[in-house]
């Protein structure tokens, strides 16, 4: 088997995002090929019954819940603040996401799309200021927008959702070594040991 570590994710889990900031160094050390899986978290809850940390019914669990994703963003080295536009329809950007890896411009709209969610508080889900921040990065919002809109792209977003529930994924971020999931931000240390168990 080789090193390879999927991740699927979605813009709008705060834990996707520590968990983003820490993968660099998991490649590093593993030296693992990194596969960026998006996503439609909406889709998985709606598959599997689940429900967002932010929807937890139990106050003192939720506010908890909160504290954690704090201690989780300061341990990782990442700026992090909550998206007062919270809770946001990714679908769109999700779409985008792919779109960019059909284009082959990925790396510079992840790198510009987490940290304008989660460390800028961008309404994402607002095109608006979607194209102002792909602008910002240089990319050409307009073509990326258009992309979105093809039915391929719609159908490969779906179809990466079905195929996560279909392994077993319930949130995000969902990682898998192989067949073997690894669910969290605070998971991806025994993915990690699960690549180094692995022939180079």
């Amino acid at each position: 088997m080789s090193r390879q570590l999927d991740f699927f994710y979605d813009y709008g889990s705060p834990y996707s995002y520590v968990a983003n900031a820490q993968l660099p160094a998991v490649v590093a050390r593993t030296g693992a090929m990194l596969v960026y899986r998006p996503m439609l978290l909406g889709g998985v809850f709606k598959a599997t019954g689940n429900r967002s940390p932010a929807a937890e019914p139990i106050e003192p669990k939720r506010r908890y819940g909160g504290i954690t994703l704090l201690r989780y963003a300061a341990e990782a080295g990442v700026a992090f603040r909550m998206n007062p536009h919270f809770p946001i329809d990714t679908l769109f950007v999700m779409r985008c996401a792919v779109a960019a890896q059909r284009a082959r411009v990925f790396d510079a709209f992840h790198a510009r799309v987490y940290p304008a969610f989660w460390a800028e508080g961008e309404n994402l889900g607002d095109r608006d200021a979607l194209a102002r921040v792909l602008a910002s990065a240089g990319l050409d919002a307009a073509s990326l927008f258009e992309g979105a809109q093809a039915p391929e792209v719609k159908s490969e977003l779906r179809a990466n959702t079905e195929e996560a529930v279909a392994r077993g994924a319930f949130g995000a971020p969902t990682f898998f070594v192989g067949d073997e999931l690894f669910f969290g931000s605070d998971h991806l240390r025994f993915a990690a040991k699960a690549l180094e168990a692995l022939p180079r």
